[in-house]
């Protein structure tokens, strides 16, 4: 079986991943990760300055997934360049991706630049969707500033991908119109999709909400967003398959869940709330289950798979 998958010049061993969010904040935890079967190491999203987040409580698990308002919590780019010379010398194997996030274009503009210029790193995902951070909207629901942000991020020196964490979009309309912006620019990937912002789960015990900050609102993420990761990673799929690579995102716990992410069109996947559950064994299972069920299936590639969603 090849199931493999390329971003440029950069080959990843197989096809699932972690997402930038759960245990990929300490130098432990990224190394857990070179340790693990995970095909990459993605870094937490990264900011000028060091962040403490936002206050606790602010991260729950529940049944079907998780809530969380981390407010991006991580430890500056300049200890995740640090962290990355380890990981490459540790793990030469593994692509080292970094996540991007700033708060103006000059942020952008100069993190890309750093990151760009830093050797350890081979892939670059600049998230344009966190959702938890107070007084903050998503990048990507403002296309207009998308269009500007992007113009200056592609106008950087450097040879290394570059792709977007997007958040989920909810009308085609909308999906079409990033669509347009994103065919103005050689961008490598997109992640599809961060998590579906802006949600309030409730103790019915103690009466409250589960987390705290920004209005007790946070990311969702797990079983309920499945649906909606499906949705956007195939509507990107049929806009820009030609174009981009999709990466699914969302909602991912097993080899169904990754099985049914190809066929929709992404060609790798990542996973976020199942690792915050099981730890990094969720590589290792997951992995298992699904080339057992590929073989039952007959597959041998993964070009077989991506996009090949019957449709009635």
């Amino acid at each position: 079986m090849t199931f493999t998958a390329q971003i440029g010049n950069v080959v990843f061993q197989d096809i699932i991943y972690n997402s930038s969010g759960p245990r990929c904040t300490t130098l432990e935890e990224l190394r857990a990760l070179g340790e693990s079967e995970s095909s990459a190491i993605m870094m937490k999203s990264c900011s000028p300055e060091p962040r403490d987040g936002n206050p606790e409580p602010r991260y729950k698990e529940v049944e079907l997934g998780s809530i969380n308002s981390i407010g991006l919590a991580n430890h500056g780019y300049k200890k995740y360049i640090e962290y990355a010379a380890e990981l490459k010398e540790q793990f030469p194997e593994k692509p080292v991706v970094v996540s991007i996030v700033g708060f103006c274009p000059e942020d952008f503009v100069n993190l890309v630049t750093a990151f760009q210029n830093e050797p350890n790193v081979d892939v670059l995902e600049v998230n344009l969707s966190c959702p938890n951070v107070v007084g903050k909207p998503q990048i990507a629901y403002d296309f207009e500033t998308s269009d500007e942000l992007l113009a200056k991020i592609f106008q950087i020196p450097g040879d290394k991908p570059i792709g977007l964490k997007l958040p989920p979009y909810f009308d085609p309309v909308h999906t079409a119109m990033m669509a347009e912006v994103l065919k103005k620019y050689p961008i490598s990937f997109i992640t599809c999709i961060n998590s579906v912002g802006n949600t309030l789960i409730i103790d019915p015990e103690a009466e409250a909400p589960l987390i705290a900050p920004k209005w007790w609102l946070g990311g969702l993420g797990g079983d309920y967003v499945k649906p909606v990761a499906l949705a956007n990673v195939r509507m990107f799929y049929k806009l820009l398959w030609d174009r981009m690579m999709i990466i699914g995102c969302g909602g991912i716990k097993s080899w169904v869940d990754v099985f049914e992410h190809l066929l929709a069109g992404a060609s790798l996947v990542q996973l976020g709330t199942v690792l915050g559950k099981e730890d990094t064994a969720c590589f290792a299972r997951i992995q298992q289950e699904f080339y057992e069920y590929m073989e039952k299936k007959w597959y041998t590639d993964a070009k077989q798979i991506i996009g090949q969603l019957k449709e009635l």
